[in-house]
């Protein structure tokens, strides 16, 4: 049976992902951060671990809850958005809550769980967006984020970097409808969710290193 590990799956896109990697018969592991999250993804997954991707001291000991796994696939989902355009004051606070989040996380992250995946097959995907896209960046709004997104797309290179013998990709799911992308957004869970699983069951060698769209295209950097 193939296993697969998501972080961040106590809603949106990330949830979806658990869901769908359920019902086609893989193994599911998920993590999620509110112990009401964690109760409904227990019933849902095939084992749930609390995990709060913000705070160093919980995710620092997440290879120790993953001690004797071992994955084929690993998705980092969890982030959080800030929507501030580069034209206001940027607070402390909402500078960290962002980079703390989306990139700190993401580092503590991924040398705990790369080792686990599967050597020579093994694919890890962490989340992106085309907002971190520098060569697309037209617009001043969500400037953290973008940033945030941008920094990401620096650990998947530096990832594939060292972990020679796995697929390090970063994704973007689209602009999907989620507390994050809003009611307006032109993409349903599902439909992301369906797309990101198909262009991750199709990555192989060619692919180490890439930045991908959720319907298969390459995305600049």
């Amino acid at each position: 049976m193939a296993r697969v590990l998501i972080v961040g799956a106590s809603r949106g896109i990330g949830r979806e992902l658990a869901l769908q990697y359920r019902q086609a018969g893989w193994h599911v592991t998920a993590t999620a951060r509110k112990p009401a999250d964690l109760q409904v993804l227990q019933a849902e997954v095939d084992r749930a671990i609390a995990l709060d991707v913000a705070d160093p001291a919980s995710i620092s000991g997440l290879a120790w809850q993953l001690d004797g796994e071992s994955f084929d696939l690993a998705i980092h989902v969890a982030g959080v958005i800030d929507r501030g355009s580069i034209h206001e004051a940027v607070t402390q606070d909402r500078f960290d809550h962002v980079m703390r989040t989306n990139v700190l996380g993401v580092l503590q992250a991924v040398p705990q769980i790369a080792p686990l995946l599967t050597r020579g097959t093994g694919v890890l995907a962490l989340l992106s967006s085309a907002m971190g896209s520098l060569e697309r960046t037209v617009s001043s709004t969500a400037v953290l984020y973008r940033a945030s997104k941008a920094a990401v797309n620096m650990v998947v290179r530096t990832a594939q970097a060292h972990y020679t013998d796995l697929v390090v990709v970063a994704l973007h799911p689209g602009w999907v409808r989620t507390d994050m992308g809003g009611s307006g957004a032109t993409l349903a869970v599902s439909q992301s969710a369906s797309d990101l699983r198909q262009v991750l069951a199709g990555l192989g060698p060619k692919d180490k290193g890439c930045f991908i769209n959720h319907d298969g295209t390459s995305i600049p950097w």
